[in-house]
Order: structure tokens, then sequence, then C-alpha cells
């Protein structure tokens, strides 16, 4: 029960983390502050949201959660099942072309190194948040896999949209604030989260 609360509580301070984050960003949206808040977004998301998941893996164990809240657990089909192994699969796939396109493209990497340049080849010409989308595919694919109602209640409801509001409220702003023009160039040519089924961006900055 305490990796519950603490899983709570990380999700609530990375939330309020953003919101003061993303209100400083309005005030002051120039490039250095820009790069010192994007280094506090990411130890929001590793200590608010990925830490605390991480330790649930631990204890009490992916599949107990269930149990220890009297939540009834996902159905064992063969269709559940498969839909978790594509879901790992695909989300397994857009974080390592992801990462590989903000190496070569940006020379940076996600939350260890900040990019140099808006990356908008590879995965990145279908949708500006592949990342991000590959780790809510993994995080449901593994909900899914582990046959927890608890973890895939948690996020659809909580980890997801806390997710997508950070990057709609703070980290868009921090982008425009680093690269001006040719990001909402970018922004305007490519969709947020999901691609469109024409996806792709007509020219690249």
């Amino acid at each position: 029960m305490r990796t519950i609360v603490f899983q709570a509580a990380g999700a609530l301070a990375f939330l309020v983390g953003t919101l003061v984050i993303g209100a400083r960003i309005r005030r002051n949206p120039n490039k250095e502050n820009a790069e010192s808040l994007s280094r506090v977004s990411h130890l929001l998301f590793w200590g608010g949201l990925v830490l605390p998941e991480l330790l649930g893996v631990l204890r009490p164990g992916l599949a107990a959660f269930d149990g220890l809240l009297g939540l009834p657990s996902l159905p064992p089909s063969v269709f559940i099942r498969a839909s978790g192994w594509f879901l790992l699969a695909a989300g397994a796939y857009l974080v390592a072309a992801s990462g590989l396109a903000l190496r070569t493209k940006g020379e940076g990497y996600a939350a260890f190194r900040l990019t140099r340049r808006v990356v908008a080849q590879s995965v990145y010409e279908y949708v500006r948040n592949p990342m991000s989308l590959g780790m809510y595919c993994g995080y449901v694919g593994i909900s899914v896999l582990a046959g927890s109602s608890y973890l895939l209640l948690g996020a659809v409801l909580v980890v997801i949209p806390a997710h997508v509001f950070n990057l709609l409220y703070f980290e868009q702003g921090e982008l425009l604030a680093r690269y001006g023009t040719s990001y909402a160039d970018y922004m305007r040519r490519v969709p947020f989260i999901l691609p469109l089924p024409h996806g792709g961006a007509n020219g690249r900055p």
C-alpha cells in the first residue's frame, strides 16, 4: 500500500511541478530559461512518474496491486495478451526510433541531453512526440500483460493524462522558446501525439 501512496504522491508532485514551470516559461520565454526549466521537467518526470512505477515492479509486484485494492484482474484471454504484446512492441520501436533520431539528427537524447535543433526526420515526420506515444503504448502493454486493472486504470486515467498535460502546458512552450520559428513551423505541419493517416512533414526545419 505504501507503493500506491508513493505513486499517487509522485503523480501529484509531477502535476504541481508542471504548473510551476509552465507558468515560469510563460513569464520568461527565453532560451536560457527554457533549457534550465527543461532539466527540472525531466527531473520531475523521472522522480514523479518513472521511479514510483519502477518501485511497483519490486514491491508489491505488477500482478499484486489488484489483490491489495480488491480490484478484479483483467480476464486472461489470448486476445488481451496479444494486444499487450503488440502495444509493448510498438512502444519499444517508437522509443528506440525516437532516441536514434534525437542522437543523430538533434545531437541530444531525450531526458539526458538537450537537442541542439528541431528533429523532423524518422518517426518525427509523423508525430511531434513519438517517444511519449511509445511510452504510453508500453505502459498500457505492460499493464495488460500483467493482467492488472489497477495499472491499466493508472496509465489511462493518471500517468498518460499527466504527461500529456506536461507536454502541452510546459514542453511545447519550452521548445518554442528554444527554437522559435523553426519549431512553430514544425508544429503547424506535424500532429501532436497521434499520426495522421496521410502523415509526414512537408519540408524539414
